[in-house]
């Protein structure tokens, strides 16, 4: 079954993760991607959760410069509780900041992972959710 089978996506369970945070390797395409050009992945899932509202580009600038004042992490983890409110996914037993910063990677895959499996693929859709708290 393809992810955005509308059979699947209403299968998908609300408050679980479809993947584990150390399932990235599933993908390995888009896990690689995100180890070397993580900025980018984090602008697509954060234009999806913003709803638009900062593009693509200005998402990944801003994770950029918050990643060379060492504090990335802090505001991957804002985006990470964004997409686990909206989906009512469970919080792991440390705060989504601290996630962030010990397993970038990891974490940018799986909520990367979680937008395709739930129906939005980053890469290519626009705008396609509203997640305003």
């Amino acid at each position: 079954m393809h992810p955005k089978d509308p059979k699947l996506v209403n299968q998908l369970p609300e408050g679980q993760w479809s993947t584990g945070l150390y399932d990235c390797c599933n993908d390995p395409s888009n896990c690689l991607f995100t180890c070397f050009c993580p900025c980018v992945t984090f602008a697509r899932i954060a234009e999806v959760i913003d709803g638009g509202n900062l593009s693509c580009n200005i998402q990944g600038l801003v994770y950029y410069a918050m990643c060379h004042i060492a504090s990335g992490w802090l505001y991957g983890g804002i985006y990470r509780s964004k997409l686990r409110r909206h989906y009512s996914l469970p919080e792991a037993s440390c705060s989504d900041s601290l996630i962030h910063c010990c397993c970038r990677a990891c974490a940018l895959t799986q909520e990367y992972t979680e937008l395709k499996i739930r129906g939005v693929d980053p890469s290519i859709d626009k705008i396609l959710i509203n997640l305003y708290m």
